[in-house]
């Protein structure tokens, strides 16, 4: 069987590994295996349709041998696979964590079963070449955060939930409208087909009010400004492993989405949507971080710090070259691996301590001397000092924006970097350096928080690795920056 024909099983492999966990209501350890089992396999498959589309080869299925566009379709491109793969490890990690932190009572109300049909979304996302199709596993993928948010009924929780599911709804229904738009103009929805049609359209000025639609519903699920104040308090609400991989994972779906919504179909009028694009960046950038340096509460500050990292990413994409773009993707596959690893240090700091607030805690290192240096690298990682992936992502994004001549874009980059480091350093110092502020429980805490080193070390390995990185993020921008290659793959080769 043609490789092809397989690039459908990170969606299938988490279908039924939820449809089977469903089946085993009340048997927890039974469940705790079925989910290892599959995010193990969608890593492996992941990696393996990596290694076969980094030499700039396109795979592509259409679901019952229709003929192209009117099949379901799904390709896989660099990026494609790259952000299936890290996606993979950023799940199985979370997972992991979950054993040790998700209780009983929100293990029987489904936890593993929604959270492998939010996988599911997030792959199908990463591999749909049909725009509705998008639609669809986006609303899979929400569906199930809503679910995951909201097990264990607390007020704050069911609060949150709430108004995220207000804000995503809205979204997804300007995300229709969108949508069918794009079909009244153009009569298709398959991506590839639909960069064809969009090219020879008469009406650019009806495109390009489409394209506005969509780089608002794209760009509040990716959380940019000014549409980011649903989720620095959303996220905290919920439990620590369902925060981190909201935190490390969803907001980075919509960055996707705009990544490929604005290099595949809406490339006709860069001068003004890209524009936008780089201002959008800027502000993103500020509005974070500024949300971030005035909080005290850990998980809140790195929630603030998503939205800020958003605008580095949303930078690549707005500089519009091969450089930029690629750049923009570094950046955003380290983001999650790192993101992810704060995000569980703080709730592995929680499961020890029972607080994230800053001003209850100090002295966390002498107690939890691993917990305390996890986060340190991470921190510093999150900030861009070297040797770390983050250093390399923003050194990347900072030559493209030089080189495409964006000095005020760069400048805010740079300073909002030294204010990561600040914001970084405040929570090392108020929680884990100095004396302690109370009596810790020395306990054994170690497996709670592989998931978290592990993560720290693969970040370590993208910064050491940086040649190898940058060489495939490259190959990534490139074949972004030529759609005719994606067009063929999918309109020829199916």
């Amino acid at each position: 069987m043609k490789l092809d024909n397989l690039i459908i099983l990170p969606v299938l492999l988490p279908l039924a590994g939820a449809i089977l966990t469903f089946m085993l209501k009340g048997r927890l350890s039974r469940q705790k295996l079925v989910a290892l089992v599959v995010l193990g396999l969608n890593l492996a498959w992941s990696l393996l349709l990596l290694a076969q589309v980094r030499s700039g080869e396109i795979l592509a299925f259409s679901a019952g041998d229709w003929p192209v566009p009117f099949g379901i379709v799904f390709a896989c491109d660099i990026f494609s696979a790259l952000m299936l793969t890290v996606s993979a490890i950023v799940s199985l990690a979370v997972l992991l964590y979950a054993f040790h932190s998700i209780d009983i009572e929100r293990g029987k109300f489904n936890f593993y079963a929604f959270f492998l049909l939010l996988v599911m979304g997030v792959n199908g996302a990463f591999l749909t070449g049909d725009i509705f199709n998008l639609y669809v596993f986006f609303e899979i993928m929400l569906i199930s955060s809503y679910v995951l948010m909201s097990l264990g009924g607390e007020k704050a929780q069911l609060r949150e939930t709430f108004k995220y599911m207000v804000i995503n709804m809205l979204a997804s229904a300007l995300f229709l409208i969108g949508v069918a738009l794009l079909y009244a103009v153009t009569g298709t929805l398959n991506m590839a087909d639909l960069a064809v049609k969009i090219r020879t359209a008469a009406d650019h000025g009806l495109l390009t009010v489409i394209a506005m639609i969509f780089m608002v519903v794209f760009g509040t699920k990716a959380a940019i400004f000014p549409l980011y104040f649903w989720l620095p308090q959303s996220y905290p609400a919920t439990p620590p492993a369902v925060n981190a991989v909201l935190g490390g994972l969803l907001t980075k779906v919509g960055v996707y989405c705009l990544f490929r919504a604005f290099t595949l179909l809406f490339t006709f009028d860069p001068g003004y949507t890209h524009t936008i694009l780089r201002f959008i960046a800027g502000a993103t950038m500020a509005a974070g971080i500024i949300g971030a340096v005035g909080q005290f509460g850990m998980r809140s500050l790195l929630s603030y710090h998503i939205v800020s990292q958003i605008g580095y990413m949303i930078m690549g994409l707005g500089i519009f070259t091969p450089l930029g773009i690629a750049a923009g993707i570094y950046h955003l596959v380290h983001n999650m691996i790192v993101k992810t690893a704060l995000f569980l240090t703080a709730g592995v700091t929680h499961d020890l301590t029972g607080t994230t607030d800053l001003h209850k805690l100090g002295g966390l290192l002498k107690v939890y001397p691993l917990l305390g240096w996890t986060f340190f690298f991470a921190g510093i990682s999150l900030a861009g000092a070297p040797p770390m992936s983050g250093f390399f992502s923003k050194f990347a994004l900072i030559l493209a924006g030089l080189d495409a001549k964006h000095y005020l874009l760069v400048t805010v980059a740079v300073l909002i970097s030294l204010l990561t480091l600040y914001s970084m350093m405040k929570i090392f110092r108020y929680a884990f350096w100095g004396q302690a502020s109370r009596e810790y429980p020395k306990v054994k805490y170690g497996p709670a928080l592989c998931s978290a080193v592990a993560l720290v070390a693969i970040s370590l390995a993208m910064g050491l690795g940086a040649d190898w990185m940058l060489e495939l993020v490259m190959a990534a921008g490139e074949q972004m920056m030529d759609p005719d290659l994606y067009i063929r793959a999918v309109l020829l080769e199916v």
